[in-house]
Parts: structure tokens; C-alpha cells; sequence
């Protein structure tokens, strides 16, 4: 018996007595559910073999990590390097976006701070962003603001960066109300630009103060150096601040009671759906609810977009009915655990009966925890989001319906503990594939299993090479279509034994 479901349920978590009693029931009977009939809706519970391959088989196969090839992290600086000399001034940094994004930011700014030989003082993280405008009506209930140290360990970041720049919480007194340069960092920059741009200014100020931490740094051709202290800024240094560690390795053991889970990015909130134009099985009304939030929402620019264009190029995420489409194909039996990570879905249970008929035991945060234990979170989008990280980071299997900021983060995460499985759909060939399915031109079956295993045996988080920029791109095009550089930290983090990173032929910084 999966005692905790029961107690939740005893102090009023979501979880119900009856709910958490299916759910064990149904993991202790999926060896004998795995081989039965379709359920009563039509729906497969259990899809065909692996090239032919016997079902417990194709079941194991799809849990497995891809080969690591002996990939390791290799994030110690070289020999040339040295411990932060005498500060220039302080370089003042205000983060910008969601978690994600904030994060990726200040491991930039770490390593502009080392560049610029300045004193980074703990960033201050986003007040102004959707999460928190009052004026904004677009998805979620209002959050509240977080500090940098309610989200990350303050502490464990200043000491563990202690050898590559000096970090302090505060200015100087006598410095809060000096004249500080504001400046809007250019977006994607090499060594260069903070060297004969930057740099030069500390003759004039003591503090620097960027209004932006997001993609101000380039994502290749930097000192190797700085690519590691990216690195270990990233990956390393910004742990969790102990009370969300702490709940969130608690949801970790608590999905792991069912067994290997998979955790699923749905990005099916309202706002995706709204910014993105993406309609597809969405009913009328709400896709003018959605096509209305889009024209009052100031500063995205772009309103008026064709939703079947969109959906035809890959550019909307999955639907939670084609998630469900694409788990059953791969494989996954009905008894497989899922755990959503996602803010609010819209349209609510509405949207995801096929899915949950699919996988019933599907939980998520709110499920798993109590309200008593995550009261002191849930007014907070940024740490609750980080609970949602650490269960993703931690599962069996990740697969995001989305390519943005937290699926972006947390596979590259899962590259640098050691290429754990992360499935990454190619949306482009399923909406074809599950339009000719809506059409009747093609059954879910042996099938579409096939050809959908097919497309994605190459597409599970194997080690390679970070991609560059897309053929006949220019400018700031040119750098957007780059892979990022925390979705995938090879070759400047990830070394095999045999082949040495090779520091000591570039000037270390």
C-alpha cells in the first residue's frame, strides 16, 4: 500500500482515498493489464512491438538511457586559471522571464562578471514579467514576487563561485545611490564586446547595471574557460534554495513508489496557447477567448496568426490528446506513471480525458503533495515551477510537447548528469501523422507505432554535438536558430576519457 497516498488524503490533499487505491491497483496489475484488450473508449492500452521485438522487451527498451559513449562532465577550469584578482566595481544584474530563463541568465551574468573583473551582487530576480502584472488577465492566479534567495541557495551560490568571481548580497552603503551606467547588454556577444565596450566604462562608474540578463551572451566561439564556469554556474552553483530541494526530492521518491515515471512538459496553458496561436481542438469560443488575449496583450507584437499554418510547421505544442497519441505509440502501457509538469492546463479536465484514459495514474504536483506542504509555495510561479524542474530532471524518462525555456533547461540538464532519456517529439511529422489518423486514412495500431518509433529512435537524448546556426540565417536570426548552449553542453562541458578537453590552447580568461 502506498501509505503516503493514503495519508494525504487524510489531511485534504487533492489525491482521494478511492483515487490513490486505483492508482496502486492499477500498478500492481499492469503485468496483467500490459497483454489486455483496448479500453471500452477504443483506445490502445498497449501498443505493438519494437521491430518485432517481444512486448516486455520493447516495454524495457523505452525506459533505457541512450548509450553516454563515456560522456562525463568536465567542468574544471584549466591550469592558466586563477582566483578572482582586485574588483573593478560592481556589476548589478536584473534578471528577466520565468525561472528558466532567469536561470540561464544569471549564469551568463557569472560569467560576464568574470570577464569585466567585476563584483556581481546577487542578482535581482523578475518583478515585472506576466506572472506578476496585476494589468494581465492572461493565465494564472496572481503570484507573488520571490527573492533570489527564496528560489536558490544564496549562500551555497556565493561559496561555490568563490573561485571565479567574488559575489556579495548587497552594494556598499556608501555606493546605493551613486550615479550607476544602465545598460542593455547586446544580445549574444563574444569576449569582444564586453572587453572594448564594457570594460572601458569602469573608469567612469563603480557600478554597471544590466537591464537584462537574457541571451546576452554568445552560445559558441567563447574562451573555454568561461564555456566551464558557465557550467558550473549553471548546473552546479544554482541549487534550489533547501525548503524546495527538500519537497521536491520528496515528489521524487513519492512517483518513484509506482515505479519508473515519466515526467511530461505540457505546455498547455493558456498562455502558450494564446502568444502562440495555436487552436487546434480547441472549440470556438475558445479560440476567440484566446485570439483576444493575444490583441490586449501590449507587447506581443505579432496578433494576427494562422493557426493551421502554425500547427502544419511544428510550431504548437502538442495537444494533451496527441501527447497520449504519441506515449501509446512509443510503446508505454496504460499502467506507465506520468507526472505532468505544467502550470494550468487550459480548458481543464475537458482536454484531458483522452489522456488520462490513456494513463491513469497521472499526478502532479498538487497531487502529490498536501496542501499543508505546499502552502508555502504556491503563491510563488517561480518556485513552484523549480518543484516541477527537480521532478523532471529526476525521472526515468522526460519528454517535453513544447521546445521552450523549461524543456530547453531541463534536457540539458539531463545531458550533463549523464544523457538520461529525453524525448524530444518532432512535431512537424506527428500533426501529419495524427491528421491522417483524424481523417481515417490511418488506424492507431503496428502501424503508426512503427513509423513513429522510427522517426524518434534518433531523438532520445544520445550525445552530440551542439547545433550551430540554420543554413542562410543572418544577424540576430543567425543566433536565435543556434542550439542554446545550456540545451546542450557538448563539447565545452561533457568530455569522454580518452579525448581531454583542450583548455590549454586558448587563452584562458
Amino acid at each position: 500500500m502506498r501509505w503516503w497516498l493514503l495519508s494525504l488524503a487524510a489531511t485534504g490533499a487533492t489525491v482521494t482515498a478511492a483515487a490513490a487505491l486505483l492508482a496502486v491497483a492499477l500498478h500492481v496489475s499492469s503485468s496483467s493489464s500490459a497483454s489486455g484488450p483496448a479500453s471500452s473508449s477504443g483506445v490502445p492500452y498497449l501498443l505493438s512491438k519494437l521491430d518485432g521485438a517481444a512486448d516486455d522487451a520493447g516495454e524495457k527498451r523505452w525506459w533505457l538511457p541512450p548509450p553516454s559513449r563515456g560522456f562525463t562532465p568536465c567542468v574544471a577550469p584549466s591550469p592558466a586559471y586563477k582566483s578572482p584578482g582586485p574588483s573593478r566595481g560592481y556589476l548589478l544584474v536584473l534578471t528577466n522571464g520565468g525561472l528558466n530563463q532567469m536561470r540561464a541568465g544569471i549564469s551568463d551574468m557569472v560569467a560576464v562578471a568574470r570577464m569585466l573583473k567585476a563584483t556581481l551582487i546577487i542578482p535581482e530576480l523578475d518583478k515585472k514579467s506576466f506572472w506578476h502584472d496585476k494589468r494581465s488577465e492572461i493565465t494564472q492566479p496572481l503570484f507573488n514576487i520571490s527573492n533570489f534567495s527564496d528560489v536558490f541557495d544564496e549562500e551555497y551560490f556565493i561559496h561555490s563561485l568563490a573561485n571565479d568571481v567574488k559575489v556579495e548580497k548587497n552594494l556598499p552603503k556608501d555606493l546605493v545611490k551613486a550615479p550607476k551606467f544602465v545598460r542593455y547588454f547586446k544580445s549574444w556577444s563574444g569576449i569582444d564586446y564586453y572587453h572594448d565596450e564594457i570594460y572601458p566604462l569602469w573608469e567612469h562608474r563603480q557600478v554597471i547595471r544590466a537591464a537584462k540578463s537574457d541571451s546576452r551572451l554568445a552560445n559558441n566561439y567563447l574562451p573555454p574557460d568561461i564555456q566551464k564556469l558557465r557550467c558550473r554556474a549553471f548546473f552546479q552553483a544554482l541549487r534550489f534554495a533547501p525548503p524546495i530541494e527538500a519537497l521536491g526530492n520528496l515528489l521524487v521518491e513519492r512517483m518513484r513508489s509506482f515505479g519508473p515515471y515519466i515526467a511530461l512538459h505540457l505546455r498547455y496553458e493558456k498562455d502558450m496557447l494564446a502568444f502562440s496561436g495555436c487552436t487546434h481542438g480547441l472549440s470556438q469560443t475558445e479560440s476567440e477567448e484566446l485570439a483576444m488575449i493575444r490583441e490586449n496583450t501590449s507587447y506581443w507584437k505579432v496578433k494576427d496568426i494562422d493557426p493551421l499554418d502554425q500547427r502544419s510547421h511544428g510550431y504548437c505544442p502538442l495537444t494533451p490528446k496527441e501527447v497520449g497519441m504519441f506515449l501509446s505509440a512509443l510503446g508505454y502501457p496504460s499502467s506507465t506513471p506520468v507526472y505532468i509538469a505544467a502550470g494550468e492546463i487550459y480548458g481543464g479536465e475537458s482536454h484531458m480525458v483522452d489522456l488520462l484514459s490513456r494513463y491513469p495514474i497521472m499526478m502532479n504536483k498538487e497531487k502529490l503533495a498536501s496542501a499543508e506542504e505546499l502552502q508555502p509555495f504556491r503563491q510563488y510561479a517561480s518556485q513552484m515551477a523549480a518543484l516541477d524542474y527537480i521532478v523532471s530532471v529526476e525521472s526515468d524518462v522526460f519528454i517535453p510537447s513544447y521546445s521552450g525555456n523549461m524543456a530547453r533547461a531541463v534536457g540539458g540538464h539531463r545531458r550533463f548528469l549523464g544523457h538520461r532519456k529525453t524525448i524530444i517529439p518532432d512535431r512537424k511529422a506527428l500533426v501529419r501523422l495524427f491528421d491522417k489518423v483524424d481523417g481515417g486514412l490511418l488506424n492507431e495500431g503496428e502501424r503508426l507505432s512503427r513509423r513513429i518509433i522510427d522517426i524518434h529512435r534518433k531523438r532520445q537524448g544520445s550525445p552530440r554535438k551542439r547545433k550551430g546556426p540554420v543554413s542562410g540565417t543572418k544577424g540576430s536570426d543567425r543566433f536565435r536558430s543556434e542550439e542554446a548552449f545550456y540545451e546542450n553542453p557538448l563539447p565545452d562541458c561533457l568530455c569522454q576519457p580518452e579525448s581531454p578537453a583542450s583548455d590549454a590552447s586558448v587563452v584562458s580568461i
